[in-house]
């Protein structure tokens, strides 16, 4: 008997699985959206990575012509461990700052690591700089023609390069001086370490070598420093005839680098910080392995065939477990680019967003913000690991809360709370960057209560209780103390003084922002859960915030972007920016909150918004709104929007703006809400991908997805 759709719901290991009637061809799905370019794109470079070290490279497979990029998406060398601090001879310290007091609702003064008066000074430009992630070094090929001189982008003909998903390779094939030249670049999956294979006649002409240069560190977009050779230092040390370690020192930070080249090359150094190793000229190939570590490495580098098993092995179990959509059964013509976003989103945050540290905006491919990374941004980043099976993906971050919990609390009774007040813009110290509007933020403070929360889903046991409960006590802490007594309305409130996620209200002003209420109430109920899940009481003071919290403003029919803005739809220069308002009903589920009301909210906001001043996690967060609402269509609509801070480029990245070319929280919130459309949510309609419509116009088919909360 043929059985065409079989719905089975297992729920061992907290996996939600829907089985087709067959199997998902997993390596069809995913390979259906390889990346293939057939020309010098400087608007789609690709990127090889692990999830804590990225490569990104030019159409030659290497950096080859990294200045042909330099305004659109510079080719870097990063990681996760790789930062870098400049001399700090004046001793800037954001401990030794001047705090700038704000009064809060009873006149209390509470200090901030304001910029006064919007005024960028020395101190202030330092301390967000510092320290920044650092290009750990160029690798790119020296091409020259038959007269010496070097290759140019335009020198380059028969361009034919496809990052193939599957294995997790980069093969690029083009012709120079009508020679053909064939590279294969992996980034190996158990070490920071790019291997690559060349295979040219240029190489037995003498016209093709590997370059190999290190840069100064900086926090501006390209990540690296060329000209000041002299503040930093490259030794070299040759560990036998085809190897050499290189000793990277800049100002007080230290890396290495281990390669490995083919029998009977050459290394040769050309130039301060500057080598090429030269193939022996016996052969048409020439292979190369670099490993960057924190400090000099022991253990002996594997060779190119090795690393490429490897690395293939690893990708091939990433796609063939973890979570799975398929939608190429729809009717909607839109099916294939929904799916190849989805696929493409998954080897994004893959490579670029799991390291032991949240990650940055741009990930591990440029810097943005100084190259500090934003913990509201990183549930946007990385949420979505859990959904997709991939928690352990997630928690590699997590532990960054633990390590910088000592001075989160110092931060919170400095300003008079209890419990831990989590930063904005930081690195891996947890120290807070001077701002006029991070310091004020607090939608990120409920973020670790979530995390963890996900990963119990996943995995409801003692051990998850213990790993992550005291990150979720000390959230909640700060959550009740910072919400303030309204003693003429007898309520609790939030703010002033408050930066809400629609930054642009004043923050000395702003009371009850409705996202920020809702995100309020979900965090502390949720963490009374886990007091419970352990066998204690309910913590009093908490049910007493919960109690009496305000409730999120309504006016005329529809909730205000907060309480002291009510010309939020009347007064146009509002519209703009993230519309948050509909958030407190998206990946939050939305406690307190009116469906009808928050019906007509987003009804105003799909027709009214100034769509060209978003951002791209947005889209993703109209999405959920919309599916928990019941309008499916309009959540569709909103993941596939046309409008230019959601166009994904044929190597998946997001452009926002100029500088910031590529947004990998679009990416894992598409993937969010992709998967809480297919898979549900708690409360859902019965039925298969909630999220989507049910008027046979789309067919998903999906594996191993969890339910969202």
């Amino acid at each position: 008997m043929q059985i065409k759709i079989i719905l089975a719901f297992l729920l061992a290991g907290g996996i939600v699985t829907r089985l087709p009637a067959e199997p998902i061809d997993r390596h069809a799905l995913v390979t259906r959206h390889n990346v293939v370019l057939e020309q010098f794109d400087i608007h789609n470079p690709l990127s090889v990575g692990n999830g804590q070290f990225a490569f990104t490279v030019d159409a030659t497979g290497l950096q080859t012509f990294p200045d042909a990029f330099t305004d659109t998406t510079p080719l870097g060398t990063l990681s996760d461990w790789g930062w870098h601090s400049a001399p700090n001879p004046n001793h800037y310290d954001i401990d030794h700052f001047h705090f700038k007091e704000y009064t809060d609702l009873h006149g209390r003064k509470v200090p901030y690591a304001d910029e006064p008066g919007n005024v960028i000074t020395p101190e202030i430009k330092w301390l967000r700089a510092n320290p920044h992630r650092l290009h750990l070094g160029q690798i790119g090929f020296v091409l020259l023609k038959a007269d010496g001189t070097p290759a140019q982008p335009n020198d380059l003909t028969e361009v034919h390069q496809t990052l193939d998903l599957w294995d997790g390779e980069i093969t690029s094939h083009f012709t120079f001086g009508g020679q053909p030249v064939d590279v294969e670049t992996v980034c190996a999956a158990d070490q920071d370490a790019i291997a690559v294979r060349v295979v040219s006649p240029l190489a037995r002409q003498g016209r093709l070598g590997i370059k190999i240069h290190f840069p100064y560190g900086t926090g501006e977009i390209a990540t690296a420093d060329w000209n000041h050779p002299e503040a930093h230092t490259t030794m070299l040390l040759r560990t036998g005839a085809d190897r050499a370690t290189f000793l990277r020192h800049l100002d007080g930070d230290v890396y290495a680098v281990d390669a490995q080249w083919s029998a009977g090359a050459t290394l040769t150094n050309t130039a301060a910080h500057e080598y090429v190793v030269w193939p022996a000229g016996t052969g048409d190939a020439l292979e190369l392995v670099c490993r960057f570590v924190p400090a000099a490495a022991t253990a002996p580098l594997a060779d190119f065939a090795t690393l490429r098993a490897v690395t293939a092995q690893h990708w091939n179990q990433f796609w063939s477990t973890g979570g799975a959509m398929d939608l190429s059964g729809s009717k909607d013509p839109r099916w294939f680019e929904l799916e190849r976003r989805i696929v493409l989103s998954q080897y994004l945050t893959a490579i670029q967003s799991a390291g032991k540290n949240p990650p940055q905006e741009t990930g591990l491919t440029y810097n943005s913000w100084e190259g500090k990374f934003h913990l509201e941004m990183h549930w946007w980043h990385e949420a979505h690991f859990a959904l997709w099976g991939r928690e352990a993906l997630l928690a590699n971050s997590l532990g960054f809360y633990d390590r910088i919990l000592p001075r989160a609390q110092g931060t919170a009774q400095k300003q008079g709370y209890a419990g831990a007040r989590w930063p904005k813009m930081t690195s891996p110290s947890g120290k807070e960057s001077p701002s006029p509007v991070g310091p004020f933020l607090v939608w990120q403070q409920p973020h670790p209560i979530f995390y963890a929360e996900l990963q119990y889903r996943a995995h409801p046991d003692a051990a998850t209780l213990k790993q992550y409960a005291t990150v979720v006590d000390q959230t909640a802490e700060f959550m009740a103390s910072y919400a303030t007594w309204d003693q003429t309305n007898n309520r609790y409130v939030l703010g002033p003084i408050l930066q809400c996620a629609q930054e642009r209200f004043p923050k000395n002003h702003t009371l009850n922002p409705t996202f920020e209420l809702a995100y309020w109430r979900w965090g502390l109920e949720t963490a009374q859960q886990w007091r419970l899940r352990q066998g204690l009481a309910r913590n009093a003071q908490w049910d007493a915030v919960l109690k009496d919290l305000a409730q999120a403003p309504v006016g005329e029919g529809k909730y205000l972007f907060n309480e002291t803005t009510p010309d939020s739809y009347t007064n146009p220069k509002w519209n703009m920016d993230h519309p948050a308002v509909v958030g407190a009903l998206s990946f939050v589920p939305g406690p307190g909150i009116d469906l009808p009301t928050m019906k007509q909210t987003f009804d105003w906001v799909w027709a009214n918004w100034n769509w060209p001043d978003t951002w791209g996690w947005d889209y993703p967060m109209l999405a959920m709104t919309a599916a928990r609402l019941g309008e499916t269509g309009h959540a569709v609509d909103a993941l596939l929007l046309d409008t230019p801070k959601n166009h994904y480029a044929l190597n998946g990245h997001v452009y926002q703006r100029e500088g910031l070319t590529i947004y990998l929280p679009a990416n894992g919130g598409l993937l969010y809400a992709a998967a809480l459309m297919a898979a549900g949510w708690d409360g859902a309609p019965k039925r298969p991908a909630p999220g989507f419509p049910d008027d046979g116009s789309w067919t998903v088919r999906w594996e191993n997805l969890r339910v969202a909360p």
